[in-house]
């Protein structure tokens, strides 16, 4: 069955979701009437507007066929965070409309191309957001369905030409959707116990891991990270290790951080030789890292190694993923999407690497009850190594609250005492009032709607 038949709608229950949106701009941009409701108004749905995309945030039930075509006609995208009881998808299975998960939709999409799919625990957008920027501007060329808002590109979708055959794309474990992907060249950033409400084991993330590769199409190629090469059976694909450094197919040669930029500059090396120094205009230790898997796989895709070098260097990062948003004379503030302890370790210790005589305080929001009741006591590691810890109540996303459960019990596991469960509307006061040279805020949620506050805080005190 082709879904994309005869379809003059597609409508979109959650629309404002990083990854649907993405979708919905592509579909707009080839012609097709495209709408679709959300909870909340942000910032990507008022994008969508302007786009000329219908947006709505009330559960309109039965009166969603104002907005609709035909069943004939429409074609429905949902994601697993719509709630089951949702009135307006209940109305649209009653009515025999085609429903797809997005992940269908993203598969079917990716197989008409070439597909570089970056899997991971941790490090997927930033990976195929840097190999997207290297491959745009080189003359193999990309699309790109992105899992954030690239700083190069101000979306998260690349459009793919007509004369275009590759396109990248996340390859997202949850829900296991990375599992409708079949990848010319897949990416393994990392694998790490996370989302146990739907895995329960390790075990279980880890067959679901090799199950994607078994997806990997004849004469495909899988690469990577060395660290995580161990887990997973890479007997029958063709396979490529990275590393930071070390016997990895590719690594980083001569890596120096720059004391004016606080940058690192590098070469990379692959089976085809090396790079000239790379020098990149994105910080952070972790993302020297990204860098390589990025530049890997772009070079298993076919571009040339002064391609990599200038697309590395071009890269200008995406926004909550080491977001520097404000420069000033006493502080730098930071803003990152780590919600997991091992993004937070890696997020947390690529600063202190940066900043390493500085005090570093960290706003964190925890993202779901699940994960923070899993995970309490790595979570509680990795805040240890701040120097100050404000926690915020938990989003909870697409979950209710469980009994017991609540940042409190991240705080008790702490063995740095100087942390301090706090309200939002605490924020600004503590920031006045307890000056810092390094200030982060970590969360998946909706902490990111603070910085704006943040940032003229902190600019109205330096005035001061």
């Amino acid at each position: 069955m082709n879904l994309f038949n005869d379809i003059n709608t597609v409508y979109f229950l959650g629309i404002g979701g990083i990854g649907m949106s993405a979708l919905a701009r592509l579909f707009n941009h080839q012609g097709l009437r495209v709408a679709g409701y959300d909870r909340t108004p942000s910032e990507i749905t008022r994008q969508l507007l302007n786009e000329g995309i219908l947006v709505h945030y009330e559960d309109l039930g039965s009166e969603i066929s104002s907005i609709v075509s035909s069943p004939g006609k429409t074609l429905v995208v949902y994601t697993p965070a719509v709630p089951a009881e949702h009135k307006e998808l209940d109305w649209l299975k009653q009515n025999k409309f085609t429903i797809v998960k997005r992940a269908r939709i993203l598969g079917i999409l990716c197989s008409q191309y070439q597909c570089l799919a970056v899997a991971g625990t941790h490090g997927k957008t930033t990976v195929s957001t840097m190999a997207a920027t290297i491959m745009s501007g080189s003359s193999k060329k990309c699309g790109a369905i992105l899992g954030g808002i690239s700083k190069n590109f101000h979306s998260n979708l690349v459009l793919p030409d007509n004369d275009i055959k590759w396109m990248i794309t996340e390859a997202d474990e949850f829900d296991r959707s990375f599992l409708q992907l079949s990848p010319d060249i897949a990416v393994i950033t990392s694998i790490d116990a996370d989302h146990l409400d739907i895995y329960s084991t390790v075990d279980q993330i880890i067959y679901s891991f090799n199950e994607f590769i078994g997806k990997i199409r004849p004469e495909g190629t899988l690469l990577i990270n060395e660290k995580i090469s161990g887990k997973v059976e890479t007997q029958e694909v063709k396979t490529y290790t990275y590393s930071l450094n070390g016997n990895s197919d590719f690594k980083t040669e001569n890596l120096r951080l720059d004391e004016v930029n606080r940058c690192y500059s590098f070469q990379l090396c692959t089976p085809g030789g090396k790079t000239a120094e790379i020098t990149m205009q994105y910080p952070g230790l972790i993302n020297v890292e990204n860098a390589v898997a990025a530049g890997a796989a772009a070079w298993l895709a076919g571009t040339g190694l002064h391609e990599l070098r200038v697309g590395i260097e071009s890269y200008l990062g995406v926004k909550r993923r080491f977001d520097i948003r404000y420069r000033g004379r006493n502080t730098i503030y930071i803003d990152d999407y780590a919600h997991h302890p091992e993004e937070l370790k890696a997020f947390i210790t690529s600063v202190r690497k940066l900043f390493p005589a500085q005090k570093i305080t960290g706003i964190f929001q925890p993202h779901l009850y699940t994960r923070t009741r899993d995970f309490v006591d790595e979570f509680a590691s990795s805040l240890d190594l701040l120097d100050t810890v404000l926690i915020l109540p938990i989003y909870a996303a697409r979950e209710n609250p469980i009994e017991g459960v609540s940042s409190a019990i991240l705080a008790e596991k702490m063995k740095n005492a100087d942390h301090h469960i706090v309200e939002k509307s605490a924020i600004m006061k503590f920031i006045k009032e307890n000056p810092t040279r390094v200030l982060l805020t970590m969360g998946a949620g909706d902490i990111d709607l603070l910085s704006d506050e943040i940032i003229e805080t902190i600019k109205h005190e330096e005035k001061a």
